[in-house]
Formats: structure tokens, C-alpha cells, sequence
């Protein structure tokens, strides 16, 4: 991607999120039939808008504030690899921050969903959570640490590899090439990303999920429920869904860092 200074940034902010708006909606629509194909073997397509519509705007975040953060990195004096992970770091806990009161209401609605005697919106579920328990970290941002955890890990990694191993590979001349040579770089950051970063998830499933014993709160803070699953179910427990994670984030990367410097580089030339 070409740099260009004088342009203002309004204008190249728009282009980011447009961009990384892009490449959420395109992997969201090649990738949801995975999903899809977990319960069901027809309607790949099926139910497919609520997630266009909380990850087009989230990936904008992502790659909006990666960008921002590399630029402002830039002034110090931090090498290039250092400047993407740390980059990357700060657009996924800035990312945590906004989804994290989504995720809650997304866990509880799919965990409490046999007890609705008919399933509640989004927002009134929302409403619920805040009048029982509150906008703290025992309501709409429960598991608030854990979501940072999860995000700042995994965009660590996922830039940081992508954009440093991208520079040592030589770039190949034939568009093709070039293609199959940054998907594999960007498939090799998703699957590593997702290997490092699970155990975040699951700590993070357990502690917006429901408890295992009614009114009573055994999964709490990040780290402490990582040692609870690991004393109590062995190592693999941390690493359980391993395997549908890669299978959705490793293509699935790859698709959203091809996708929005595709766009990137299309809206610098056009626009």
C-alpha cells in the first residue's frame, strides 16, 4: 500500500473503515456457512444478517485502529516488528472494549435460550442485564478482562506476524503468486493467533455462560478461571473448540487482510 501524506485524515480514516468494513463482509459471507454447517445441512446463507451487521462495523474498528496506532508508534523509536505487535495489541483491546457488552448479551441469549418462553430482542435481553446487575463487570461487561485477553492476543499476533513475515518474504511479480503468497501468510496469522489465544476464549465462555451450579458465581476473573479448568479438567479443557476456531479463523483471516488491503489499495487510487 502507497503511502500518501498529503492526504487529509478524515479522508484517509474513511478509507480504513471502509476498507476494514470490507473485509468484514466479505469473510462473514464466505465464511458463515461453517457455522451453518454445524447444526444444519441447507440454508447456508440462513440467518446471516445479524452477523453482517455487529462484524461489518467491528472489523472497521479492528483495522481502523491498527492503523492509528501504527501511525502514532511510528514517532517512537520501535522497530517495525515491534511497532505491528504493539499495534496490534491496542487495536484488539480497543476492539474488546466495544464488542464486550455485545458478546455478554450474545452468550446469555444462546446459553438461556431454552428458558425463554419466547426469545427476547437484543436490546430488551440488554435491558434486562442492566437492571439486575448493572453495567459492571457482573453485567454487561462481565467478562470484560477475559474479551481483552482474547482480542489483544489474538490481533497481536494476527498483525504482527502478518505484516512482519509479509516484509521478509519477497514480494513475486506475478499476480497470482502474490496472491497465494499473503493468504498463506495471512492463514498461517489467523490458525497461530487462534492456537495462542483460545485459552482466553474459553475463560471468557465460562465466565459469561451460565455457572454450572444456579446462584452461585464459580467462574469470575480471567486467569483464575484458566487455573480452575486447568486444575480441574486438565490442559486440553483450555484448548476445547480448538479445531472449529481454526477451520473459521484461519481462512477467515487470511480473507479480511487480503480483502481490506485489496480494498485499501482500490480506494487510494479511486478515491
Amino acid at each position: 500500500m502507497s503511502a500518501q501524506t498529503n492526504v487529509g485524515f478524515a479522508k484517509e480514516a474513511s478509507r480504513q473503515i471502509l476498507a476494514g468494513g470490507s473485509a468484514g463482509l466479505v469473510e462473514i459471507c464466505l465464511m458463515h456457512p461453517l457455522d451453518v454447517v454445524k447444526t444444519r445441512m441447507f440454508g447456508f446463507y440462513k440467518g446471516i444478517l445479524p452477523p453482517i451487521l455487529a462484524e461489518t462495523p467491528k472489523r472497521a474498528v479492528k483495522f481502523f485502529t491498527f492503523e492509528q496506532y501504527k501511525k502514532l508508534l511510528g514517532y517512537m523509536s520501535l522497530s517495525p516488528a515491534l511497532t505491528f505487535a504493539i499495534a496490534g495489541l491496542g487495536s484488539g483491546l480497543t476492539e474488546a472494549v466495544v464488542v464486550n457488552p455485545f458478546e455478554v448479551v450474545k452468550v446469555g441469549l444462546q446459553a438461556n435460550r431454552n428458558t425463554f418462553s419466547e426469545r427476547p430482542s437484543t436490546m430488551s435481553y440488554a435491558r434486562h442485564i442492566i437492571k439486575k446487575e448493572g453495567l459492571g463487570l457482573r453485567g454487561l461487561n462481565k467478562g470484560f478482562t477475559a474479551t481483552l485477553g482474547r482480542h489483544g492476543v489474538f490481533n497481536m499476533v494476527y498483525f504482527g506476524f502478518y505484516h512482519n513475515v509479509k516484509n521478509i518474504i519477497p514480494i513475486n511479480k506475478d499476480p497470482t503468486l502474490e496472491f497465494l503468497r499473503k493468504f498463506g501468510i495471512g492463514l498461517l496469522s489467523g490458525t497461530i493467533a487462534s492456537v495462542i489465544n483460545i485459552p482466553f476464549d474459553v475463560a471468557k465462555s465460562r465466565i459469561q455462560g451460565p455457572q454450572p451450579v444456579p446462584g452461585e458465581i464459580k467462574y469470575r476473573t480471567c486467569f483464575k478461571t484458566m487455573a480452575t479448568v486447568y486444575q480441574e479438567e486438565g490442559i486440553l479443557a483450555l484448548y476445547r473448540g480448538l479445531l472449529p476456531k481454526i477451520m473459521r479463523l484461519g481462512p477467515g483471516g487470511a480473507v479480511m487482510l487480503l480483502v481490506y488491503e485489496y480494498a485499501y489499495s482500490w480506494l487510494q487510487e479511486s478515491w
